[in-house]
Order: C-alpha cells, then structure tokens, then sequence
C-alpha cells in the first residue's frame, strides 16, 4: 500500500482533478476526507458513489475515513461515524474488494488511555459487521493517532471483537510518533508485535514547524513491509502548508512532492499494482 491523502470534505468541487492525478503519480490507494455531518458538510451516498466511481476509473484502492471526531474523546462521535458507515451500507456493499472503512479519523485524542478507546471501538466493529459492512476495517490509534502504545497495549482485543477478523490499524506519525528513527522503528515493532497488520495512515516532513524522520517511516516501511499514506494531495493551512505534495488539485508537485513521489522508497518505485485492477 502507497497513497496518498486528499482532503476531499473540504475541497468537495475538485475531486474530478484530483482523483485522476492522485493516480498518475503510481499511487495504489487514495484515502478520502468525508464528513458524517457532525462537524463539516456531511458527504452524502451520492457523493461517495461518485468518488468511488473516479477511483475504479483510475484504478485507485479507496481508503474513506470519517474526519468528524478528530481528537474528540467522545464516544457519541464514534458512534455516530459507525452509524453513517451503516447508512451507507447500499453504496458500499459489493464494493469489499476495492473499499476501504477507516472508521474514524484520530478518534480519541488522549493518550495513555488505551482501554477506553479499546472498549469504544470494541463496541462500534460488531455493530458495522451486523450491518453487513464486510470491508476491511483500519482503526487509528490514540493520542490523535500517535500513541502507537495503545495498540500494542489494548489493539489485540479490537481485532478479535471484529468478528470476521479482518480489522488493522493505523499510526499517524508526525512529531510524537515519529520524532526520531528509533522512535519510528519501536513504534512500528511493537505494534506489529500483535499479530495484526499495520499502516502509516499519515505522515510527513513536519508538523507545524516540528520535525518528522519521514526518510525513516519510509525506508523502515519497506523493510517491515507496511503501507503507508502521506498527508496530503493539497490544501494544507499555513502552519503546515509544508504538507503540501502538489500546488493544487492538479498542480505541480511541490518539493516534498517530488521527493515523496519520485524519490529513493517513494511511491513510484515501491508501489504495486493491486490485484483488483489485475
């Protein structure tokens, strides 16, 4: 798995540029920004046949994460990303094989808490799986989906409440989690230590300023062969316009765009055609 990060729940109008030139970089997976209502405008089922539309034309994997409860401790949150999963349920069932349910976005944001947000996606995963959403499933880990500790503490009994067994998860390495290629390595190791497969669902060079041993994440990555995503296609703020990878929806790659895209471990030389499109 090599990707790619987009943004679409608040650049909504650009996902026929983007999703095509997502693609042409050699990306197999797109993970896509959408919104359960709860915070942002929520992204209804036309909307998301429509992306997963532009993603099989282009042979795009589709990662879809609700972004609502973004460092938010509050179960209701979770909940309420499970209930919008359920109600997609028509658009996204048949879809297994090229369809992937993040089921929310850095959900619980404190860290050191591992048993309470087990116990909260323990609850939600057997709720999905009843409403015959048989997709594999990614949950982000802690701390605003830094605290690796979590999974290795408490990630086991996630994966065996998923009744199908078929659930992973996900670091987001920025400064806390990837302050330092030790850092980088422990964190994928003991994570890996339970049995369960393991993403990089986010990354880059810097987090507002702070330092991220991207060059480690991906070296380390195709080491421990583990996928991973950068963060992001476009559209990042001022304090981390650095995240860029492209100058716009089809623009031109910024400089950590062509190192992350064409450079040593970059998308283009580790990238592998998904069996899908085979």
């Amino acid at each position: 798995m090599r990707g790619i990060n987009h943004a679409h729940s608040w650049y909504k109008q650009d996902a026929d540029k983007a999703i095509p030139a997502i693609a042409a970089t050699g990306a197999n997976v797109v993970r896509i920004v959408l919104s359960d209502g709860d915070v942002y405008t929520k992204d209804d089922a036309a909307s998301v046949k429509h992306l997963l539309d532009l993603c099989k034309k282009n042979r795009l994997v589709a990662i879809l994460e609700v972004h609502d409860g973004t460092g938010s401790d509050d179960v209701a949150r979770l909940e309420n990303a499970a209930n919008y999963w359920i109600s997609l349920a028509g658009t996204l069932k048949g879809l297994e094989d090229r369809v992937i349910i993040n089921i929310a976005n850095e959900w619980h944001g404190s860290s050191g808490q591992a048993e309470a947000w087990a116990s909260a996606y323990r609850s939600v995963i057997p709720r999905l799986r009843s409403a015959g959403l048989e997709h594999l499933l990614i949950v982000d880990a802690a701390g605003w989906g830094q605290d690796a500790a979590c999974i290795a503490q408490a990630g086991r009994s996630i994966f065996e409440a998923d009744p199908q067994r078929n659930t992973i998860f996900s670091i987001h390495m920025y400064e806390v989690a990837a302050k330092d290629a030790d850092t980088v390595r422990r964190n994928i190791d003991n994570s890996l230590a339970i049995g369960v497969p393991l993403i990089i669902g986010e990354f880059s060079d810097a987090q507002t300023g702070k330092p991220v041993d991207y060059k480690t994440i991906m070296s380390y990555c195709h080491e421990r062969s583990v996928g991973w995503l950068v963060w992001s296609w476009y559209g990042n703020n001022a304090d981390t316009a650095n995240m860029d990878l492209v100058t716009g929806p089809d623009g031109e790659l910024t400089s950590l765009g062509r190192e992350i895209i064409e450079g040593e471990r970059g998308v283009r030389s580790t990238a592998r055609a998904v069996s899908t499109w085979l």
